[in-house]
């Protein structure tokens, strides 16, 4: 009886540690790391002022060669997709926990975790370049945290009429006398403020198919994703011509017909949402 008595505390010793170990060895969610690399083709982007001999230039379909001083997006409404098709939102409804800007100057924006991603296997991720219309207000009550990140000094990622946020800014130099170049995206308003409705929508929602699925349990992936701005010029939609000055056609800096041109640049980086919905990026790696 004795030895009955012992082996059975053992077995149930035994039965706690597996469970334990089970637990440990298999939590119930983990963290997933999106990891950007802004490029022009396969070459990372090195930023620089007019006369820099080593910011990474580019030539465009157009022959037009440039190089950039500044670059920075909007990240937002972020969704895994489990292998079985179900989506798994990511804080898409508060910007503060939700929505980052990206900025090539600054090397610890290019790496966004999202926290307490359900364990499982994901095939695919979707997100917005951009913030969707019933968000694009410049709330500082509801998201004091992004507000300050969009509208500080070094980011300026906020429109300066105040109806709403920048969702790309791209500042640089092109052809061969360094002519400047400042390209900002974002959704724009008509009528008179207290009256305004939507202009142009340039929120874009991507969709990309991981290169080998992600495996959130045990391990922590980290999702590698490419962000190719040589589109910016020579996208999947429109091939674009920098042009200098204040007719219909002019877009290399901002005039009176920016938002119409605007649309051109939003299509090239964030896709139109219905034949192109990758636009620039795609992702290069999943490591698990």
């Amino acid at each position: 009886m004795q030895n009955f008595k012992k082996y059975l505390l053992f077995s149930v010793a035994m039965l706690a540690f597996v469970s334990c170990s089970s637990d440990d060895d298999n939590p119930v969610a983990n963290n997933v790391t999106l990891e950007f690399n802004n490029t022009f083709k396969n070459t990372t982007i090195v930023l620089g002022n007019a006369a820099s001999t080593s910011a990474t230039a580019n030539t465009s379909a157009a022959g037009q060669v440039h190089h950039f001083s500044e670059l920075k997006y909007v990240i937002s409404n972020i969704r895994l997709i489990k292998d079985n098709g179900d989506e798994v939102p990511y804080n898409i409804n508060d910007l503060d926990k939700g929505a980052t800007v990206i900025d090539q100057a600054k090397t610890a924006s290019l790496s966004y975790v999202l926290s307490n991603i359900p364990s499982a296997t994901y095939k695919q991720i979707k997100f917005g370049l951009g913030i969707k219309p019933e968000q694009n207000t410049l709330d500082q009550v509801r998201f004091p945290n992004f507000y300050a990140a969009a509208g500080a000094n070094d980011t300026e990622m906020m429109w300066e009429w105040g109806s709403g946020y920048r969702f790309t800014k791209v500042e640089g130099f092109y052809d061969t006398d360094n002519k400047a170049m400042s390209i900002h995206t974002g959704s724009t308003v008509e009528g008179t403020e207290g009256a305004y409705t939507q202009g142009v929508n340039a929120y874009r929602d991507i969709t990309l198919n991981l290169s080998t699925n992600a495996i959130v349990g045990s391990k922590a992936p980290k999702i590698k994703i490419a962000a190719d701005f040589d589109k910016l010029l020579s996208g999947k939609i429109n091939t674009i011509t920098l042009s200098t000055g204040t007719g219909m056609n002019d877009n290399a800096t901002p005039n009176v017909h920016t938002a119409a041109q605007m649309v051109k640049f939003v299509d090239n980086l964030g896709g139109n949402g219905s034949s192109d919905i990758s636009g620039m990026f795609s992702v290069t790696a999943v490591e698990n």
